[in-house]
């Protein structure tokens, strides 16, 4: 498996140029050219839109949205935002909700390391930090794909130090009732992506190689009769 990382901070790739690579890529493995492929990545600010996005859920201030072909709803992309694309051929033994799970354990497994602790919502991907006293569970990493001709696209975005007002404009994800997070957030420190990016290396490299693996807990759900949304 081989990991591209050319694009952060200034050389930020644009969504479409990297939707553009995403594709050529995904040619390229369909015909056994290449080997599995990550690319990790930085987006200046974009919003995209993946095919069960309500009308509602869209911004309401006019900003751009990429209609995408992956599935999930509208998130956003943007810097200080860890953007990864794995780009790999299922085996045939491997459904598409393990391939999910693969990546989301990847994430918590990377997060676990910098003493943040995460997990599963049952009914919901991505990844998510359990409600804590005066604030909702939240989530610190989203996760929307794609499979073509057993060849995966798209796949997952982990706020570092991105700036939360973008969160602000849209309904993340569909999900009305719960927050959104960040690593600077959480960590009261700063965090770019490429701090981050070899961490998530070693675990994507580990768990796509398909062997048996022992997935982390759920998270603990607790019911607050009213907490704020931050």
């Amino acid at each position: 498996m081989r990991f591209l990382q050319d694009w952060y901070g200034d050389a930020a790739l644009e969504y479409t140029q990297a939707w553009d690579l995403q594709r050529d890529v995904h040619a390229d493995r369909v015909a056994d050219a290449i080997e599995d492929t990550v690319l990790l990545l930085e987006h200046p600010p974009v919003y995209t839109a993946g095919r069960r996005t309500e009308p509602h859920e869209r911004p309401q201030d006019g900003t751009p949205v990429v209609d995408v072909d992956r599935g999930g709803k509208i998130t956003f992309h943007g810097p200080g935002q860890l953007v990864g694309y794995p780009i790999v051929k299922l085996p045939s033994h491997v459904l598409v909700v393990d391939y999910v799970r693969r990546i989301e354990e990847a994430v918590i497994r990377t997060l676990a390391e910098l003493d943040v602790v995460t997990g599963r919502v049952p009914g919901r991907s991505g990844v998510w930090l359990p409600a804590a006293p005066g604030r909702p569970e939240r989530k610190i990493a989203a996760i929307g794909i794609r499979v073509s001709r057993g060849v995966t696209m798209h796949g997952f975005s982990l706020n570092c130090d991105v700036d939360m007002d973008w969160y602000d404009r849209f309904v993340p994800c569909g999900i009305a009732d719960a927050g959104v997070t960040s690593l600077d957030r959480e960590l009261g420190r700063d965090i770019r992506p490429l701090d981050v990016a070899p961490r998530v290396i070693a675990h994507l490299g580990d768990l796509l190689t398909w062997g048996s693996y022992e997935p982390s807990p759920d998270i603990e759900r607790v019911e607050h009769a009213s907490v704020p949304l931050l």
